[in-house]
């Protein structure tokens, strides 16, 4: 089935974040792909079968009723987000960036994730969407300031959606990451928590603690957490930390007619 973010984005707005299955509640519609990425994989990258991915694919745009393809990106965990304007989907050929943009109906902003955080923005006037992965590396290098720095929008008339990703109560990482959030800003600190029985070097991080706190800082007010763990959600979600071999979700966004 597909998520839908609860927030209040125009009418023409249409935005959603697949799962493992596959189509709206109540559809008999199956994913392709088998374990360990069972069912709907999007991702061609992970090592799944080709076919089964582009049937995937086909089937996420039969079921979200696109008019265009999305425009996949080669994600790398970069801070480079491309404009979608003027540029064909049918023709496209993926490139590296982690968040895309446009302001023209039916061009499909989309990210890949099973982790990471997929941030959907829009803006009050609903003529702007936009789509961000996020995973720690990019965030602490500026993914997202940088994106909506670039936006055509004052920050203050954005909305943004935060999907399903980990959770602190599952990302544990190294002080070398702690180091990378903490050294600048110290008060960072309030988002890693020291494993108990404490362990020297690890910590619990509240990775979507810190990108509120980013959007914030750049003048976003209106913020929206679906408050889904990608980890903790087997049934439903991908997660690389739980699994290692697995599929990603999709989350997408576009204006339409």
């Amino acid at each position: 089935m597909f998520i839908k973010p609860e927030w209040p984005a125009p009418i023409n707005i249409r935005a959603l974040c697949t799962t493992r299955l596959s189509g709206n509640a109540g559809d008999n519609v199956k994913g392709q792909s088998n374990p360990p990425y069972d069912y709907f994989n999007v991702a061609t990258h992970v090592g799944d079968n080709p076919l089964a991915v582009q049937q995937n694919r086909q089937i996420l745009t039969e079921q979200a009723c696109l008019v265009n393809s999305p425009f996949w990106l080669d994600q790398q965990h970069t801070v480079e987000a491309v404009c979608l304007d003027n540029l064909s989907a049918q023709n496209w050929q993926p490139v590296i960036a982690d968040a895309s943009w446009s302001t023209q109906t039916n061009h499909v902003a989309l990210v890949m994730t099973a982790d990471c955080i997929p941030l959907l923005i829009t803006n009050l006037e609903g003529s702007l969407v936009c789509a961000i992965h996020a995973g720690w590396k990019g965030l602490a290098d500026g993914i997202v300031s940088k994106t909506i720095q670039a936006l055509p929008e004052q920050p203050q008339n954005l909305l943004v959606w935060i999907g399903p990703c980990i959770r602190q109560a599952h990302f544990e990482v190294g002080l070398d990451v702690y180091e990378m959030f903490c050294a600048k800003i110290p008060n960072n600190q309030r988002f890693f928590k020291k494993q108990m029985p404490i362990t020297e070097g690890k910590y619990f991080a509240d990775i979507a603690g810190l990108l509120k706190l980013e959007l914030k800082k750049i003048g976003l007010t209106h913020i929206y957490d679906s408050e889904l763990c990608s980890y903790a959600d087997s049934e439903r979600f991908y997660s690389y930390r739980r699994d290692g071999a697995t599929g990603r979700m999709a989350s997408l966004i576009w204006i339409e007619d």
